[in-house]
């Protein structure tokens, strides 16, 4: 499963993050690591962006950066 399938108020584990590119670096460099805690804190309207609760932060992300992210819900 990916971040971007994950509904508003679930948490997950990141398990896994995509190929490596440009993206991938940038993703990691937000925060985003194996092993580390998220949570879907809402959606936009149309859904894209979306707002997470990470490390103690929110964060924003479009779909295409989420969907690069693999993760297991708890």
């Amino acid at each position: 499963m990916t971040l971007k399938d994950v509904n508003p108020g679930q948490v997950c584990v990141i398990e896994g993050i995509g190929k490596k590119s440009s993206l991938r670096k940038r993703i990691i460099d937000m925060g985003l690591t194996i092993g580390t805690t998220i949570e879907v804190r809402k959606l936009a309207p149309l859904g894209d962006p979306i707002e997470i609760l990470i490390r103690g932060y929110h964060l924003s992300l479009r779909k295409a950066e989420a969907a690069e992210v693999f993760v297991r819900l708890i």
